[in-house]
């Protein structure tokens, strides 16, 4: 796919539900959980013997959101839908479809071993489960509501930002009115209850070791909380004309930990990044011209994508922070939500339009240039050679 240009249609699919959620299910993690020890290895064996590549495993994405409790007539629904590799494919139809009745799933955050994942509604936090259910003699990935209660997260008011930390053992819960609270997972155990962590939290995001944590409000600095001490560490003041939106950590190509954070300016959007030991600021680089609305990293480390409120998608190199790829009107309204695949190999962006698409990530082939250069410089040293040769060039020594 080139910069600009639209990819196959078969990657992008309405499901007739407008998006705010969407992220990739960890088959790999969940598929022990859901099979019988006999059936694990058979697939084990099966996947030994047809060891051709990757695209032979399963991708699943899940996206939630809906229609809010008016009467629409659209439903509220968490939607699971398989992509296929080989031919660049999201399925047409949903794999499985949950509906909620009148409770919109306004953020989502999926646990990254495998147990389920969580929900904001509009008043309280809701717990799903992974299932699997036989139809026409074969066994279909399925999600269904947990048994699981969170009790502290009833009756709290909307909550707009969610996170596990990387080992699952962490979960951070964001809420519209300001307060901030983390818990030990799966006990519930309360590690902070930050009445007024912000005017309002709009994202948080853990370390990869689960050290710190960093909440964005919907204005003023950026804070950096020690999560053992439950205590602010640091604080990232924002630039004048800067609005802070989304954060992420992710580890350098020279195995530093950067945080990156994306900011709405004057001008469009930016891109900020801080050292996480002296939480100083490095550089900003102003990256599109439109509004960002979502924004997340890649496992790797090595991509940061950008989906603005022109339906474009962007995705940028992370040590250059230089355009590697865009995806122009990926969707028709806001790009909502951003997931890279757990391999960096593909991304599911999600809109308001009830869309959902893949985009196949591809390197930049800024490689090319300086191949055509060494080989002009070999042709070149070979025709001098020739010139020589014939006596057709002086001998300078």
């Amino acid at each position: 796919m080139a910069n600009g240009q639209s990819p196959d249609s078969s990657a992008l699919q309405k499901y007739g539900i407008p998006f705010y959620s969407a992220a990739w299910v960890p088959y790999k993690e969940l598929k022990s959980k859901l099979q019988s020890d006999d059936q694990a290895r058979s697939d084990d064996k099966r996947e030994d013997s047809n060891k051709e590549s990757a695209t032979s495993a399963p991708y699943y994405v899940v996206l939630a959101g809906g229609g809010g409790e008016g009467r629409s007539g659209i439903a509220n629904a968490i939607v699971v839908a398989h992509f296929d590799f080989a031919s660049s494919t999201l399925s047409p139809q949903p794999v499985a479809k949950l509906v909620l009745g009148s409770e919109l799933p306004y953020r989502m955050a999926v646990h990254p071993k495998g147990d389920g994942l969580i929900c904001a509604m509009q008043n309280s936090c809701r717990f799903f489960e992974w299932d699997e259910i036989e139809e026409s003699e074969t066994r279909k990935l399925d999600v269904k509501v947990s048994d699981k209660t969170l009790d502290l997260l009833q009756d709290v008011g909307q909550q707009l930002a969610l996170a596990y930390d990387t080992d699952s053992s962490t979960l951070a819960v964001g809420g519209e009115e300001g307060n901030l609270r983390i818990f030990k997972w799966p006990s519930m155990e309360v590690i902070l209850n930050e009445d007024q962590a912000h005017s309002s939290v709009k994202d948080l995001c853990f370390s990869p070791d689960g050290k710190f944590l960093v909440s964005l409000g919907s204005r003023g600095p950026g804070r950096v909380w020690d999560v053992p001490s439950a205590k602010v560490v640091a604080s990232l003041p924002n630039g004048s004309d800067e609005v802070f939106f989304s954060c992420r950590f992710a580890q350098s190509r020279d195995n530093s930990l950067i945080l990156y954070i994306a900011a709405i300016t004057g001008k469009g959007g930016s891109i900020v990044t801080w050292n996480t030991s002296s939480w100083k600021r490095l550089r900003s680089k102003h990256v599109v011209r439109d509004s960002i609305s979502s924004f997340n990293v890649s496992p790797d480390g090595r991509l940061l994508a950008i989906g603005t409120t022109q339906g474009d998608v962007v995705v940028v190199d992370s040590s250059k922070l230089g355009v590697q790829m865009v995806v122009r009107k990926a969707h028709l309204g806001f790009v909502t939500a951003l997931a890279f695949s757990h391999d960096s190999r593909a991304l599911v962006s999600a809109s308001m339009d009830s869309s959902a698409r893949v985009t196949l990530i591809k390197e930049k082939k800024n490689g090319g240039l300086s191949w055509w250069i060494i080989i002009l410089i070999i042709l070149l040293a070979i025709l001098a050679y020739f010139l020589k040769e014939e006596g057709l060039l002086p001998d300078f020594d």
